[in-house]
């Protein structure tokens, strides 16, 4: 007999730990991995959600069709909490469920380079062939560039 298989976002959040102040990178994908992004509206509008986000300093992020890369400075909630509130208020945003279960993170340490991580994180498009210059890809910003 078949038992239907568990996502594996659960299995994200063993050992996740939220610490206020901290730097992390984090990546969540919309469903089925629809690339809902292509839609300048749409991007435009999680953009504005992003920005709107006053609980914690974003220092890069990058909007891929699929997926988000966001890097941020955490404030007093915890991490699911941030994420969480990011998800479902983009999601009302743009008046449809539009993100996966779970997400994955990434602390960063304190002796990392963040600057060196933004230009990682906002590159993205380049690397997927989406753009061959950072200048012409319109999803992205970040605090030093």
């Amino acid at each position: 007999m078949h038992t239907p298989s568990r996502p594996a976002s659960h299995r994200l959040r063993r050992g996740r730990v939220s610490e206020p102040g901290r730097i992390y990178l984090i990546t969540t994908v919309t469903r089925s991995r629809k690339p809902v992004f292509n839609d300048l509206h749409a991007a435009r509008r999680v953009i504005r959600t992003l920005a709107n986000q006053r609980k914690v300093s974003t220092l890069a992020f990058v909007l891929m069709p699929d997926h988000l890369h966001w890097l941020f400075a955490l404030g007093h909630e915890s991490l699911d909490v941030t994420v969480g509130r990011f998800k479902s208020m983009s999601a009302r945003a743009l008046g449809r469920s539009t993100w996966q279960p779970g997400y994955h993170d990434r602390a960063v340490r304190d002796e990392e380079d963040c600057q060196k991580l933004a230009r990682y994180v906002v590159a993205n498009p380049l690397r997927a062939g989406l753009a061959d210059s950072v200048g012409n890809y319109a999803h992205w910003d970040a605090v030093w560039l």
